[in-house]
């Protein structure tokens, strides 16, 4: 059987093919990896099984060198110069030659191109192409960070200056056609260092037929009218996919001129917008919905911190501050308190899984890690953007026109199998059947919300889930329990919202948006690089060509599947380039706390330790099995523990345990505990701090940092793969055991939208715009919380 695919490499020497076919990744041995390296693109020849059941494979061709720079650390080693790969993926170092190192000294972070590619004889070869600077300069982890995971970070030339020639202000001619709500109240919510406004809404009671309800205005950003497709913007916007966003930095999508300045709803000046206005009734339910552009100014730009305080005391200095638009919060608050209950009658997931923020000082480096916190005010923004992304997906399902959905599938049969044993080991009384729904899932949250283990339950859970994807099969959000959901809300900082702009535009026009990305990212992509030539032609000319995994009907619907795909995978790049940042930054954070004592509860448990984070201090790390003490212990996959032969001692998920920090790798981004005590400590203890207790300093195996709580296709309760594959290469002692028409929204007063005419005048409209478009819902569309979110993520 011949496979194509990418290299994965492995630290420990092997690789994986990941096919592009979709078939089951085939292991290369040390040997093999010898010839190749991360990333290349090969076809390989299985020609055995090895010994954990994997199709081993033989390199016969290389149909492409990875044209990646490799990043690391430069060394000289007996007069001869050499990069240390920062990336351990990259299993061998590479040779420099000393009239390539570009001015480049010992110990410099540089990035290196390939020049001559390894062999099964010989090392690669490369050469200096950029000097970062030194390992421990602030910020540095973010420079390797982006180059490691191929993060673009720098905007073409073209780009750049079609930024530049656009205009500061909004325009007389940009006005035309549109609607005016200048002089809605319109709000911003948003966090405290947050620079690009997406999003801003209005809320006012309203009258919907004979009953009481809300008409909600959710005004988003026009990226589309500046961002033409085709443009340099649009290719770098396209290529980058999301922003990025690392601990005091942003990788943008977009210029800063466009995404701080043109496209964001600052305060106090008029910035194009295009409008999801809403008819939303008091039980939470979607009555009826338009889309149409309009031009608006912000009249506030409030905190979360600061509507919460006026949420919660309406007389206080912040709401006295801001007295005229306390009304209009309040009733924002009430829609959303309606929505909340439509929510919790649908099921959607919410899932308590508490997440945490890193915050450094000016010089970038770490000062403390602390619980993010969410507060009335981030929901009630998070649901008014869910009920306008749901309005999105319904126009486009209701229109027919292709665009892409986000889709979010229930838990795989192998999963959910996982998950109910582990369950019933806990004793939890909730069913979960072959075809759970979500609120199946939201009542096994609340049934453990009491627990020790409630945290560890919940990853669990999100863990036994799928990921959300961008792709034009809709088949529902799971999570959120919705039949149609897609993201319209940020594209500022996300390409498929600017798509779904797009779409509606079009649809608003009368016409059809037809995708069109440029041809080589398009033929880039794994799911076009799977079909024959003959298909690719027809692609290029617009005949039909059939997609793996799914089949399209059309050359079109294929290519809107191959940006879907091309979005999920950047936004899953932003991930691991975050997290590899806070990684670093959290072992340079523990580096003066070696030999400390600290409380922590046990997160997770493998057949070679356990995993515990810290409880004052969200730092995760690994006791080795070795460090537990002299008997056996057997790995019991399905209660999720390890437990002594000879004692019976158990280690589970929840437990508080003492530990001593005994070592930290900044390289591996690895921190390593010594079991100090196993018994329930008191809170004195657990407050351990710079003053704590010292002992002395041991070092055991590495294992990952952090537990990453995403819902990946591994094992419900394994690490990553490198991890377990990682600590299997170490000796251990445990062993697995076998263990209806439309209606348009009514006017109100003021605020009433007014048609922008083409000369300037404008004239008032009793109802909604003319010609926007509007639909009545056809289903339950309240908001909920998505179960595979980002941090930053205000619409999941």
């Amino acid at each position: 059987m011949i496979v194509e695919g990418i290299v994965q490499g492995h630290r420990d020497g092997y690789g994986l093919v990941v096919s592009e076919q979709g078939a089951q990744d085939v292991y290369l041995p040390p040997q093999q990896m010898r010839a190749v390296m991360h990333l290349d693109r090969v076809r390989v020849k299985i020609v055995r099984q090895d010994k954990r059941g994997r199709p081993e494979g033989q390199v016969i061709e290389i149909l492409e060198r990875s044209s990646r720079p490799v990043i690391g650390r430069l060394l000289q080693e007996g007069g001869v110069w050499l990069l240390a790969p920062e990336d351990k993926r990259y299993a061998q170092d590479i040779l420099i030659p000393a009239n390539a190192l570009g001015g480049a000294k010992a110990g410099q972070v540089v990035s290196v191109e390939i020049a001559e590619p390894a062999s099964p004889y010989a090392q690669p070869i490369g050469k200096v192409t950029e000097i970062l600077g030194a390992l421990h300069d602030p910020g540095m982890e973010i420079e390797i960070a982006v180059r490691k995971y191929g993060v673009p970070h720098r905007f073409s030339a073209e780009a750049e200056r079609q930024a530049a020639a656009l205009p500061g202000h909004v325009l007389d001619k940009d006005r035309e056609g549109r609607y005016d709500l200048t002089d809605v109240p319109l709000v911003t919510i948003d966090g405290e260092d947050a620079r690009d406004f997406d999003d801003a809404v209005y809320c006012e009671p309203a009258r919907i037929g004979r009953e009481n309800g809300f008409r909600l205005i959710v005004a988003i950003a026009d990226v589309s009218h500046y961002v033409k497709p085709g443009d340099p913007l649009d290719f770098d916007a396209l290529e980058r996919a999301t922003s990025v966003y690392f601990p005091r930095r942003v990788i943008p999508m977009l210029p800063e001129k466009l995404s701080n300045g043109l496209c964001s709803l600052n305060p106090k000046v008029e910035r194009l917008c295009m409008v999801c206005d809403m008819l939303i009734n008091a039980e939470g339910e979607l009555k009826a919905y338009q889309f149409y552009p309009a031009v608006m100014r912000s009249h506030a730009r409030f905190t979360y911190t600061e509507v919460a305080a006026i949420l919660e005391n309406t007389r206080g200095p912040e709401a006295l501050a801001n007295a005229e638009l306390v009304p209009h919060l309040l009733h924002l608050y009430d829609v959303y308190s309606a929505l909340l209950k439509a929510r919790r009658e649908r099921g959607a997931i919410d899932l308590e899984v508490p997440e945490t923020q890193i915050v450094c000082d000016a010089s970038g480096r770490i000062e403390k890690i602390a619980l993010r916190t969410r507060n009335e005010a981030h929901r009630l923004i998070e649901e008014c953007m869910l009920v306008a992304n749901v309005s999105a997906a319904d126009f486009l399902e209701r229109s027919k026109h292709p665009g892409l959905y986000r889709v979010h599938e229930g838990p795989t049969p192998e999963k959910l199998a996982l998950l109910r044993g582990f369950l019933k080991t806990l004793g939890i009384a909730v069913h979960l059947g072959d075809d759970p729904e979500p609120s199946d899932y939201q009542q096994l949250s609340d049934a453990a919300r009491d627990r020790p283990d409630a945290t560890q339950i919940n990853a669990l859970m999100l863990r036994s889930m799928q990921q959300a994807i961008y792709t034009p099969h809709n088949s529902g959000h799971f999570g959120l329990a919705y039949a149609a959901y897609s993201h319209f809300t940020s594209p500022i900082r996300r390409y498929p919202d600017l798509l779904t702009h797009r779409a509606i535009k079009a649809i608003l026009g009368g016409g059809r948006y037809k995708l069109q990305p440029p041809e080589k990212l398009v033929l880039s992509l794994p799911s076009v690089q799977a079909q024959s030539k003959a298909a690719q032609a027809k692609l290029r000319v617009g005949g039909e060509a059939p997609p793996k995994p799914r089949k399209a009907t059309s050359a079109d619907l294929s290519v809107w599947e191959a940006v879907g795909q091309h979005c999920s995978a950047n936004e899953r790049r932003a991930d691991e380039a975050t997290r590899d940042v806070e990684s670093w930054l959290k072992c340079w954070y523990m580096r003066d706390k070696l030999g400390e004592e600290f409380v922590g509860s046990i997160t997770a448990v493998t057949s070679f330790g356990i995993f515990v984070q810290l409880t004052t201090l969200f730092v995760e790390g690994l006791i080795h099995i070795s460090e537990l003490g002299a008997e056996y212990f057997r790995f019991d996959e399905a209660r999720n523990e390890l437990r002594g032969e000879r004692t019976g001692r158990r280690y589970g998920l929840g437990e508080r345990v003492l530990v001593q920090v005994s070592r930290v790798d900044l390289d591996g981004r690895k921190i390593d505990f010594r079991l100090v005590s196993d018994t329930l400590v008191s809170q004195a203890v657990s407050s351990a701090g710079p003053g704590s207790r010292r002992r002395a300093r041991a070092e055991t195996v590495l294992a990952p940092l952090d537990v990453a709580l995403d819902d990946s296709d591994g094992s419900l309760f394994e690490l990553p793969a490198d991890a377990i594959d990682r600590a299997a290469s170490k000796p251990k002692r445990a062993q697995a055991s076998a263990g209806a028409k439309s209606r348009a929204p009514a006017g109100a007063g003021k605020t009433l939208a007014r048609q922008v005419a083409k000369s300037g005048s404008s004239s008032s409209s009793p109802s909604a715009p003319k010609g926007a478009g509007r639909s009545s819902a056809g289903r339950s569309t309240a908001a909920g919380k998505s179960t595979a979110s980002k941090k930053r993520s205000r619409s999941k």
